[in-house]
């Protein structure tokens, strides 16, 4: 018999959104499973938040006893990352009957060192806690044991459960052979504002060291502000043996096709874990991944081909960058294990069979 349950996102993020994407490619998955799932949003944004509320009402009356897994990232619940609203869609679900989950995409409050940060994490920290004893089931997508905020002993409806690659993978396993040619580093999407600047730099620095080593080379950056920093990457790499290829927002088949045409993906946006779908495309796609370690950097994710840099040593992507290009050995061995992990842990029939399996013991 086939089990019906919903996902229930707050504000929609552009001009990409990550989290709609895992719902869609897990909605897809889960189908094998015999369970359907429904993506419902409560666009307050748009409506305000009475109206909104309001509207999640009526939905609510048609879903006793069905499982609503509720996405949280604190953006998609207040534009200023004051998500307390959260916790009354989740208290209008209880109220109706349903069963309620959380998906913590977000699974730490905000960094900063600015009144409003301090404020920002209070509030955070605080919501986050009370949705866990709202919630039936709370999913998280990191290791939970490595989380700041939470019990020692965890709490019994707390689950862990990593995230996808938001790529249309073959079920049956996506692997490439290594592109002919010179060598394509990859960097897939930029941050925005001044840690893009920050990222910049660590990327200038690490492809400068390498053609300097091996000589000519390729850098493909696409994605996510990408084309923002093309003038910087540019000048940074003129009167190199660099090739610089530069695209923003691509559809998910050109995505696939520009990893598929790298030999190493370069991760520079903050610490590599399993929340992160877009270093999982490139371990998806079997490649070797250099990226930095940090407080949520834990199995399964290192156990895919991840060469892994201390937060506070960026310089060591060079030399990293050069032995993973030049260690053809090494290199095939990372990628290997980038293939194994994903088909044991980050494909979509992987995440899809352990979700199946705890909607079904909650």
């Amino acid at each position: 018999m086939s089990i019906s349950c919903i996902a229930l996102l707050g504000r929609k993020d552009e001009p990409t959104d990550a989290v709609e994407e895992y719902c869609l490619y897990l909605a897809a998955a889960l189908k094998a499973q015999d369970i359907q799932l429904e993506m419902h949003r409560v666009p307050w944004e748009i409506h305000g938040w009475p109206e909104s509320l309001n509207a999640l009402k009526l939905m609510a009356t048609k879903w006793r006893n069905t499982w609503v897994l509720v996405q949280y990232t604190a953006l998609a619940w207040s534009a200023r990352g004051l998500p307390q609203k959260v916790l009354r869609a989740m208290k209008i679900l209880k109220s109706a009957g349903a069963r309620v989950g959380i998906v913590y995409h977000d699974a730490e409050p905000y960094l900063g060192t600015r009144l409003i940060d301090s404020v920002r994490r209070v509030a955070q920290i605080r919501t986050m806690r009370r949705a866990l004893t709202l919630a039936d089931l709370a999913i998280f997508t990191v290791q939970p044991e490595k989380l700041s905020w939470l019990p020692a002993k965890l709490p019994p409806q707390v689950a862990f459960l990593p995230v996808g690659a938001n790529l249309p993978i073959a079920a049956e396993f996506f692997a490439v052979d290594p592109p002919p040619g010179a060598a394509t580093i990859g960097v897939f999407s930029i941050t925005g504002g001044d840690p893009g600047t920050r990222e910049t730099q660590i990327i200038l620095s690490a492809v400068r060291h390498a053609a300097q080593k091996l000589g000519n080379l390729h850098l493909s950056v696409f994605g996510r502000h990408a084309e923002v920093r093309e003038s910087t990457l540019r000048e940074g790499l003129r009167d190199t043996l660099v090739e610089l290829t530069v695209e923003g927002i691509v559809d998910p088949e050109k995505l696939i096709q520009r990893f598929a045409s790298c030999t190493v993906l370069l991760f520079v946006r903050g610490p590599i874990s399993s929340r992160r779908s877009s270093a999982i495309a490139g371990i998806a796609c079997g490649l070797p991944v250099i990226a930095f370690s940090g407080s949520e950097t834990a199995p399964p994710i290192t156990d895919a081909g991840v060469v892994l840099i201390p937060p506070d040593r960026p310089d060591q992507f060079n030399d990293a960058l050069v032995k993973v290009l030049s260690d053809r050995a090494f290199g095939a061995e990372l990628a290997a294990r980038s293939r194994a992990a994903y088909q044991q842990h980050f494909s979509w029939p992987a995440i899809a069979a352990r979700f199946a399996a705890l909607l079904s013991r909650t």
